[in-house]
């Protein structure tokens, strides 16, 4: 990515539905750990890359649903497309390699003479993709006829069950891991391969990441039997594959820890997050640890008294305007924010940030662009957020002062929130 001007630290790849997505979660808190432990830590040098079996569509509907952050690199449709940063802008060429001996007709035409298979929403059906439901027990039979047929054709295909009901057909060049594949080429052409590259998943579709030489892997507690036949059978003995004991983003947090890739404690575990001995203190981390407390002091899970303590981050003489456009110091923004204690005491009401990214403008200050997220409810409201913050001291690393926030409203996210909305 261009934003990196070296290697990445670490590259996390992984899928989404049941991994990093935890759907029977229904507090979203596990995902929200791993958000905190991101921004605050890997955001500024390292790459996250979402690889999942749904289209844009079904994508784009899941990032209106959780609290998601937007990645670096987004794989979908089971690995036949991939895009760059919040554009979503696509991969000429790995569209060329997947043109190589493929043609969508006559997939289609073939598997219309199969009654077992039963077509995806048209939404599902993609350039590079064609894709159907099936019964379990049919799945293998099916599987073996089509390929042959196709075969016959002149196509050169790949057939993935996973999910006990999801067959995707694609390109043989397709798929999560020659997706994964294709970009570890393309940045050790540019001399920028990650210098760690984490793979986390669940079920079949899964399974060629871990197939990937040199990365390490997670299949999260929740792996399907699928994915965990194909590790007993293919990596029992890779000591870089390990089955979590935690759920999803959870167990991805393990993994981080297990394989000693960089720090795997999120602010959310640390119950003195606001004094944290962490030794990872950076832009992100400061950021983070603003509007946790923000969350958590809305909340009612910090002590009044802390709001004492974090006034001396913030120059009273500072600035900040309101995404209305409202402009008030920030020693009165703060003033206002002691009303709101326990507000959200008790509801479904979290805060958390995407894409901090800083520069530094001065020896000792730094420009912040990040968005905001407050959920209220089923609500999710976001704001795009300037900061300037300065050094305490040059020699202290990790103390931070705010001098300047701006916040103006990303399209569509105002509402009846907006007024009692301050930072």
């Amino acid at each position: 990515m261009e934003r990196l001007s070296a290697s990445a630290h670490l590259m996390i790849v992984s899928d989404l539905d049941h991994t990093m997505v935890d759907h029977h979660d229904s507090e979203n808190f596990s995902l929200l750990r791993f958000n905190t432990l991101w921004e605050a830590n890997y955001r500024h040098n390292s790459l996250l890359v979402f690889s999942t079996g749904r289209s844009p569509t079904l994508y784009k509907e899941l990032r209106k649903e959780k609290p998601m952050l937007t990645p670096d690199i987004t794989i979908m449709s089971v690995g036949t497309e991939i895009t760059y940063g919040l554009s979503m802008e696509p991969d000429v060429g790995w569209v060329e390699v997947l043109n190589q001996k493929w043609d969508k007709n006559i997939v289609v035409e073939e598997a219309s003479k199969f009654s077992e298979l039963t077509p995806q929403a048209e939404s599902e059906q993609r350039p590079h993709k064609v894709s159907f439901y099936t019964q379990k027990d049919k799945a293998q039979a099916v599987t073996k006829a089509l390929s042959e047929s196709l075969e016959k054709r002149g196509l050169d295909v790949k057939i993935i069950y996973s999910g006990g009901i999801d067959l995707d057909i694609l390109p043989q060049g397709a798929g999560k891991g020659q997706a994964l594949a294709y970009l570890h080429k393309k940045f050790k052409s540019i001399g920028k391969l990650p210098n760690s590259t984490l793979v986390c998943g669940d079920s079949g579709n899964d399974a060629e990441l871990f197939s990937i030489p040199d990365v390490f892997g997670v299949m999260v507690s929740n792996a399907q039997e699928e994915l965990l036949q194909w590790h007993a059978e293919n990596a029992k003995n890779n000591s870089k594959i390990i089955h979590a004991s935690e759920r999803c983003a959870a167990g991805i947090i393990q993994a981080i820890g297990h394989f000693n890739l960089g720090p795997n404690i999120s602010l959310r575990d640390v119950k003195d997050f606001l004094d944290s001995k962490l030794e990872t203190k950076s832009i992100g981390y400061e950021v983070v640890k603003f509007y946790l407390f923000y969350e958590k002091w809305r909340r009612a899970e910090v002590e009044e008294s802390c709001l004492d303590h974090l006034k001396k981050s913030f120059n009273p003489s500072g600035v900040f305007i309101h995404p209305s456009g409202l402009e008030q110091s920030l020693a009165d923004s703060l003033s206002s924010i002691q009303k709101q204690y326990g507000d959200s005491q008790g509801k479904q009401y979290r805060v958390w940030v995407d894409r901090v990214l800083p520069t530094k403008i001065s020896p000792d200050s730094w420009l912040v662009k990040f968005d905001k997220w407050e959920l209220s409810g089923k609500e999710q409201l976001c704001c795009r957020t300037t900061v300037i913050l300065s050094s305490k001291d040059s020699n202290a690393a990790g103390e931070f002062v705010w001098l300047h926030i701006h916040q103006t409203w990303l399209e569509g996210s105002k509402s009846e929130l907006s007024s009692t909305w301050l930072f």
